[in-house]
Formats: C-alpha cells, sequence, structure tokens
C-alpha cells in the first residue's frame, strides 16, 4: 500500500512542508524549507549537488529507519552539498538545525 502525507511543521517562527511516503517496500520523507531541502538517503546527495541544490540528506539504518518528518527532524545529516555549506549546514547536525538554517537566510 501506498500513502503520501504532507505536513505543515512549525520550527520557531517559520512553518516549513514535511512529505513522508510510505511504499510497500520502504519509506521516503523530506522536509522542503524556504532556502533548502532536507532528505532521508533515497534522494540522491549527487544529483542534488550536480543541479546546485542547497541539501542535506540523513539515513536511518534497519534498526532505525527514518519513516516520519520526526525521525528527519531527530537525525543526523551525514552528507551536505556545496550551496547547503554556504549555508552553515555541517555534517553531524540535526536535521532541526539543519531546516533553521534552511528557514532563515
Amino acid at each position: 500500500m501506498r500513502n503520501v502525507i504532507k505536513k505543515e511543521v512549525k520550527i520557531n517562527d517559520k512553518t516549513v512542508t514535511g512529505i513522508e511516503v510510505n511504499l510497500n517496500d520502504g519509506h521516503i520523507v523530506m522536509i522542503i524549507c524556504d532556502n533548502g531541502l532536507l532528505a532521508c538517503g533515497a534522494i540522491d546527495y549527487a544529483v542534488m549537488e550536480k543541479f546546485g541544490f542547497s541539501a542535506a540528506i540523513a539515513r536511518g539504518t534497519p534498526e532505525k529507519p527514518l519513516k516520519y518528518v520526526d525521525d528527519l527532524l531527530n537525525a543526523k545529516v551525514i552528507e551536505v552539498t556545496t550551496n547547503a555549506k554556504s549555508m552553515g549546514v555541517k555534517v553531524g547536525m540535526a536535521g532541526k538545525e539543519v531546516v533553521e538554517k534552511f528557514s532563515y537566510r
């Protein structure tokens, strides 16, 4: 069964859009901000970098998959595009910190 859920999420005084995609064999989750994208590992970092997007990627594990927006907010980022780095986003940041960076410029 596939299911797509769109959630408006308030972080401080900004509202961002969370997307949760539940597929038969996995999940995709992302948060779309004014100035960037925080996503799970289903989104290809190399493509984001090639096209100059501001993006940060986190990955779950079999024991702790990223299924929900809250999972992504609490996850640690493992890949950051050049444009995201220029906004102060760093590997190891929590998802919520990244969303804050992507929401203010």
